[in-house]
């Protein structure tokens, strides 16, 4: 029995990079063995092992061949007589089907050390073909490894994936998974390029692949590209390291301009209720949890509002902070500020422009949570509270704003 260090510990490693994870590859032995050894058998697909005291993985070295369509459809064949170089050859990528002996030498049968050095991601063989995961999991791996570019004749494959209707089989659950991965990343944007480089962006996010092209006015929208300056917004929110929720929000705000009839173009009035929709829309098909959904439906819906804050009268940004549910989720208006933020800054000169709507608004909350809901509930008629609870937000919000400018002081 032998134990080899293998995958994105041993690329991690060469890159100088902190290793989170190790994976181990066990060649030469049984589940019986591993079981006898003190090996806690958790593996549904093919036998996976923990450490009895570290608690770490360890799989046996395995085969697998594809059995039918999507990214399930496989035979596994686990057996001491598998090689580590068997159990390499079904990997993704070079750079990720490298291992590491006991004693620290590297076994690289597929240049993998080569591929680093050249920043390039290539496919181990044809077999990177038969699951679809490995498409999103290159455009991942493309928006940690910002300096890796994709290896021509492996994107050349993948766009073969998804013209022979590969990615069609993905499972929703495991589209979001991989994207909200991709989107905690350093930057996110490079994840959309490559799945849009090799047509998978235009099945899997069409919302998002037809913003390309699609022009806004330049006087706001220097880059003037919906697409770049959606790609803009999300990297901007993963430099200020921003939440998985806020980073959604980022990515979807606009997507209402891609519904926009060209003759109309560069103008999007009415974008942000078209923007609602196909948040929902594309929320719904890839299953997108609740909280990344909520926030970027309250994003796509009133960023243009916080925008034009210091323009609207006292009872309109009460209603904003009612509608974003400021009062009772003030963590969540928080992130909605930040969202809105990132867009304003997704822009080319804007990234230290003066932008005070947020902190307007975190003021005008403050003025508005200040008056006493309780009492004011006590003195109205039942049918009335909301009204009056509404009425003394937006008097309290008057005064506050008048002593900001000065006025009966």
């Amino acid at each position: 029995m032998k134990i080899y260090t293998v995958g994105g510990a041993v690329r991690d490693q060469l890159l100088g990079r902190t290793v989170a994870d190790r994976d181990y590859v066990v060649v030469g032995a049984t589940p019986g063995e591993m079981i006898s050894l003190g090996y806690q058998p958790v593996g549904k697909d093919f036998p996976v092992f923990l450490h009895p005291h570290t608690h770490e993985e360890y799989a046996l070295a395995r085969t697998e061949r594809k059995s039918g369509h999507g990214y399930k459809g496989f035979k596994v064949y686990a057996a001491p007589d598998v090689t580590l170089e068997e159990d390499l050859l079904r990997r993704d990528l070079t750079i990720n089907a490298m291992a590491v002996d006991e004693s620290g030498a590297l076994i690289d049968p597929h240049g993998g050390q080569r591929d680093l050095a050249a920043h390039l991601f290539r496919h181990v063989s044809a077999a990177f073909a038969e699951d679809p995961v490995r498409i999103l999991r290159v455009a991942r791996f493309a928006a940690r490894f910002t300096e890796f570019a994709v290896a021509p004749e492996t994107n050349a494959l993948m766009r073969q994936m998804v013209d022979n209707g590969e990615v069609d089989a993905l499972v929703p659950e495991r589209v979001w998974q991989e994207v909200a991965r991709g989107l905690m990343e350093t930057q996110p944007s490079r994840m959309f390029l490559v799945l849009r480089d090799c047509g998978a962006l235009a099945k899997l996010f069409p919302e998002i692949d037809c913003l390309f092209g699609v022009p806004q006015p330049p006087e706001h929208h220097p880059e003037i590209d919906t697409g770049v300056h959606v790609m803009r917004v999300v990297d901007w929110a993963a430099r200020q390291g921003m939440s998985l929720p806020v980073r959604f929000a980022a990515l979807t705000h606009d997507l209402g301009k891609g519904a926009t009839p060209p003759e109309l173009w560069p103008r999007h009035l009415g974008h942000e209720a078209k923007s609602v929709v196909q948040v929902r829309a594309l929320s719904e098909r890839i299953r997108v949890p609740a909280d990344c959904r909520d926030l970027a439906v309250a994003v796509a819906r009133d960023h243009g509002n916080v925008h034009r804050a210091l323009e609207l009268r006292p009872g309109t940004v009460v209603e904003l902070l009612e509608r974003v549910d400021a009062f009772r989720r003030p963590e969540r208006f928080e992130e909605f500020l930040q969202a809105c933020e990132c867009d304003f800054r997704g822009r080319p000169g804007y990234e230290d422009k003066a932008f005070p709507a947020p902190d307007y608004l975190r003021q005008a909350l403050m003025a508005a949570q200040a008056i006493d809901a309780a009492e004011v509930a006590r003195r109205a008629i039942p049918a009335g509270i909301r009204e009056a609870i509404f009425q003394a937000r937006t008097a309290a919000v008057v005064v506050w704003r008048n002593r900001q400018h000065g006025v009966g002081t």
